[in-house]
C-alpha cells in the first residue's frame, strides 16, 4: 500500500518554488523582528506620559489640543528623557554582540537555526518585558531589552547566508529587497497596530501580542525551511538543478577559512559600511524617536501617533519593492551596471530623506504638510534595499553572513548612539531641539553616501573563494585552455614527424 504524501511533501511539489517560500518566510522573520523591536517606541509614549513642558516658551511649538492649550497625560513610570533614550538604545547593546558570531556560525552550520532560535529568544524576552518594567524598574527593563537584542542580532547575518545559498543573482535585487523590506512592513505594523492595541488594552498588550506572533512564525519556519537546497527533502529536481547551475560558481558549502585580511582591507566593504552607518543613523532615529517627535512637537494622541508614524514606512515598502524590480530590469537589460545601480539607488535613499527631515522641521504646526513631507521623502529611503542593502551578496556570496555581520553590526552602533543623543538634545521637548537632531541626520547621511559613491563595487571580490583564492569556474576554464593548448602542441609534433 502506497502512503499518501504528507502536507510538507505536497507543499514541496506545489507550483511555488522552495526558494520563494524561503524568501517569504525570511520576510516574515524580519517583520516579526521589527514589530517586537519598534513597538516600544510607541508604547513608551504611554508608559512615561507627558506633562507641561517648557516647549510652551518655544515660538515654534505647536499648541496642545483642547481649550486650555495644554495637556497632561499621566504615565506609569517616572523616567526622564535621558533615561528614555537609554532604554530605547539598550536593545542595540545586545544586538551588535551576536552579529559577527551569528554570521560565522551561519556560514559554517547553515542559517536556519541561527535565524529561528534567535527570533524565538527575542519573542520570549518580549513577553517578559511588561513584568520586568513593572516589578524591576528601568534597570531590569533595560536588561530584558539587551537580551532581546542578543537574540535578534543573528537575524540579518543568518538571512544573508540563506539568501546567498538560495537566490541566484538575477533574482537577487527583487527577492533580496522583498526580504529586507520586511523592516518597513514590521515598522508599519508595529507602530500602527501598537497605537490601536494600547488604546484598547493598555501598553502591555503590544508586548504580549507581537511576542506570540513571533512564536507562531518560529514553529512554521522550522517545519518547512532548510539551510541548503540539497538538504531540502521536498524540493523538485528541476529547481535543485536550476539553483546548482546558477549558484554553483559563486557559493561553496565547504568553505576555506574566512579571508580576514582581505575582507578587512577591502575598500568596497568599508564603503558599504559607511553607507550602512548613514542609513542606520537616519532610520534608527526615525524608528525609535518619530513617535516621540509626534508627541513632543505635534502633540498627537497615542492612536493618531501610531497611525501617522507608520505612514512613511508604508510608502518606503512600496518604493522598496518597485525600485527592486526596476533595479533588476536595468541590470538584466544591460542599461546600467550592477555597481552603478547600487550607487544610484543608495544616493536617492540618502539625499531625499535627509532633505525631507529638514523640510518637515520647518513646516511648523501644519499637520498635513508635516505628515506629507515625512511620508514622501522618508519613503524614498526604500531605494536603499536594491542599493546598498543587497551589496554584500554581490561582493561575496560565500561569506555573505560574515559581511552582513560586519556591515550591519557596525551600522547598528548608531542604534545605541541616536536614541541617547535625541534624549540629551531634546531635554525640553521643543521643536528647535528636534530641528537640531534632524540637521545632524542630514549631515551624517550625505557624508556617508559620498564615501560610498567613491568606493562601492557590485562585482564579486577575489577573496570570495578564500585568501588568494580563485573562482572554480575560472580554474576549470584554465584547465580546459591548457588541455586544448597541449592537444594542439601534440598535433604539431605529429605533423613535424
Amino acid at each position: 500500500m502506497v502512503e499518501s504524501p504528507n502536507w510538507r511533501e505536497k507543499l514541496g511539489k506545489a507550483c511555488i518554488p522552495q526558494r520563494y517560500i524561503l524568501a517569504i518566510m525570511g520576510l516574515l522573520a524580519i517583520v516579526n523582528a521589527y514589530t517586537m523591536r519598534v513597538s516600544l517606541s510607541v508604547a513608551i509614549v504611554q508608559m512615561v506620559g507627558k506633562g507641561n513642558s517648557s516647549s510652551n516658551v518655544d515660538p515654534n511649538s505647536c499648541p496642545y489640543p483642547g481649550d486650555n492649550g495644554e495637556e497632561v497625560v499621566e504615565g506609569e513610570f517616572d523616567w526622564d528623557s535621558e533615561t528614555v533614550g537609554i532604554i530605547l538604545s539598550s536593545f542595540f547593546w545586545g544586538y551588535i554582540i551576536t552579529h559577527l558570531p551569528g554570521g560565522i556560525l551561519a556560514e559554517k552550520w547553515g542559517g536556519k537555526y541561527l535565524l529561528s532560535v534567535g527570533i524565538l529568544s527575542t519573542a520570549f524576552f518580549t513577553l517578559l518585558s511588561p513584568t520586568a518594567a513593572k516589578y524591576g524598574g528601568s534597570g531590569w527593563f533595560i536588561a530584558v531589552r539587551v537580551l532581546m537584542g542578543l537574540g535578534e542580532g543573528t537575524t540579518f547575518p543568518a538571512l544573508n547566508t540563506l539568501l546567498a545559498q538560495w537566490i541566484p543573482v538575477q533574482e537577487r535585487s527583487f527577492w533580496g529587497t522583498m526580504v529586507f523590506a520586511g523592516t518597513q512592513i514590521g515598522t508599519v505594523i508595529g507602530t500602527a497596530l501598537s497605537g490601536v492595541l494600547i488604546e484598547a488594552w493598555g501598553w502591555e498588550s503590544v508586548f504580549y501580542f507581537f511576542g506570540t506572533c513571533a512564536i507562531i512564525w518560529f514553529i512554521i519556519f522550522t517545519l518547512i525551511c532548510y539551510s541548503y537546497p540539497e538538504d531540502h527533502p521536498y524540493i523538485t529536481a528541476k529547481e535543485k538543478q536550476f539553483l546548482a547551475e546558477k549558484l554553483g560558481d559563486t557559493v561553496n558549502r565547504d568553505l576555506p577559512p574566512i579571508p580576514w585580511r582581505s575582507i578587512l582591507t577591502s575598500v568596497p566593504l568599508w564603503g558599504l559600511v559607511a553607507a550602512q552607518i548613514g542609513h542606520d543613523w537616519g532610520f534608527y532615529t526615525l524608528v525609535t524617536d518619530l513617535p516621540l517627535y509626534m508627541s513632543d512637537v505635534l502633540h498627537f494622541s497615542i492612536g493618531k501617533n501610531g497611525l501617522y508614524s507608520s505612514l512613511p514606512y508604508l510608502v518606503m515598502y512600496v518604493i522598496s519593492m518597485s525600485s527592486g524590480l526596476l533595479a533588476d530590469f536595468l541590470m538584466t537589460r544591460g542599461y546600467v551596471s550592477i555597481t552603478n545601480v547600487r550607487k544610484i539607488f543608495t544616493s536617492i535613499a540618502s539625499f531625499f530623506p535627509a532633505v525631507g527631515l529638514i523640510a518637515a522641521s520647518y513646516a511648523g504646526c501644519d499637520e498635513v504638510a508635516v505628515i506629507v513631507i515625512f511620508t514622501i521623502f522618508v519613503g524614498l529611503m526604500g531605494t536603499f534595499y536594491p542599493g546598498m542593502k543587497v551589496n554584500a551578496l554581490d561582493l561575496s556570496p560565500n561569506y555573505a553572513g560574515t559581511l552582513m555581520a560586519i556591515v550591519n553590526g557596525i551600522g547598528s552602533l548608531t542604534g545605541i548612539i541616536t536614541p541617547y543623543l535625541v534624549g540629551v538634545l531634546t531635554y525640553d521637548h521643543t521643536a528647535l531641539q528636534w530641528r537640531t537632531v534632524f540637521w545632524i541626520v542630514f549631515g551624517v547621511m550625505n557624508i556617508t553616501n559620498i564615501i560610498y559613491v567613491f568606493t562601492a563595487s557590485g562585482e564579486v571580490q577575489p577573496w570570495n573563494w578564500g585568501e588568494g583564492g580563485r573562482n572554480p569556474k575560472d580554474a576549470d576554464d584554465q584547465v580546459q585552455h591548457n588541455e586544448k593548448a597541449e592537444k594542439v602542441e601534440n598535433e604539431k609534433r605529429k605533423e613535424s614527424h
